[in-house]
């Protein structure tokens, strides 16, 4: 009995320290952005003396922040619309199917996720060029449907073998055909799934900075990560202003994720347990 509760001790104070570590950068970023610039380079740590919503006024204006959140919302929503139908008919499709020729095309989507987007970066901005694509918003929205869509794939592809095959034989028989079927059988039976990639896809688009920087020149299309790096003078950098638009950055982010994050865990555990 001792032992057991020094253990569950011991676990409870490692993942406090865990926690304390992990909070740390938040408190940071948090309370610096109440600061003046000078107050900050005092004392990193300290809370602030007397706190002000200067650096956020100014961040709001200087990051074009009104603009640059629609455009952020613009590319995430056509991107993740984009990897949602692909990938859940894609899936559903591919998992339905057996045979070489089905196993094959899956292998592919899986193998895709392992080719690290550096090695891919230049290729793929001459490809966005020659498409005229580069320089748009919705182009780089259809690039992030070809990135993200493997990954939801092999999500889709394994959920999919969770819902019995009675289902769309039911249905057929009712006179549905493949895609009726699909859309008033089948698609509302993967919520879970869908629900878990749209959340982590969005984190993903919605934080990204590399692809924006390089798919984007006009600062008019600029995303709410790629206008804050306009903050980082080559001489001076204003950091509190900084922190305080990546403060505003996150709020979506964190309360998003806080409404929906239990569908990750439960999307991810039903598809890899009944797959």
């Amino acid at each position: 009995m001792r032992n057991r509760s020094a253990s569950s001790l011991f676990i409870t104070l490692f993942l406090s320290i865990g926690a304390a570590i992990s909070f740390f950068p938040i408190y940071m970023a948090i309370a610096n952005s109440f600061k003046t610039q000078g107050e900050m380079f005092q004392s990193f740590v300290a809370l602030p003396s007397a706190p002000t919503f200067d650096n956020y006024v100014q961040a709001f204006h200087k990051i074009n922040m009104l603009n640059s959140t629609i455009n952020s919302v613009i590319v995430s929503v056509l991107g993740i619309g984009g990897i949602v139908f692909c990938a859940a008919l894609a899936g559903y499709k591919l998992s339905r199917t057996p045979g070489k020729a089905s196993a094959a095309i899956f292998f592919l989507f899986v193998a895709s996720m392992l080719v690290p987007f550096h090695s891919i970066m230049i290729p793929l901005t001459r490809m966005a060029n020659g498409l005229s694509v580069q320089g748009s918003t919705y182009g780089l929205a259809l690039i992030y449907i070809g990135l993200g869509v493997n990954m939801a794939v092999f999500l889709y592809h394994g959920f999919v073998k969770s819902i019995p095959r009675e289902l769309e034989e039911a249905a057929h028989m009712d006179g549905c055909g493949e895609f009726q079927t699909f859309f008033r059988i089948i698609f509302p039976l993967l919520l879970p799934i869908t629900v878990t990639i749209a959340i982590l896809d969005f984190l993903w688009i919605w934080n990204d900075f590399l692809l924006p920087m390089l798919m984007l020149t006009d600062s008019d299309h600029y995303t709410l990560i790629l206008s804050t790096n306009t903050l980082f003078g080559e001489y001076n950098k204003e950091w509190t202003l900084i922190l305080a638009s990546l403060v505003l950055t996150a709020i979506p982010v964190i309360i998003i994720y806080a409404f929906f994050q239990r569908f990750i865990m439960e999307g991810i555990t039903e598809g890899a347990v009944k797959g």
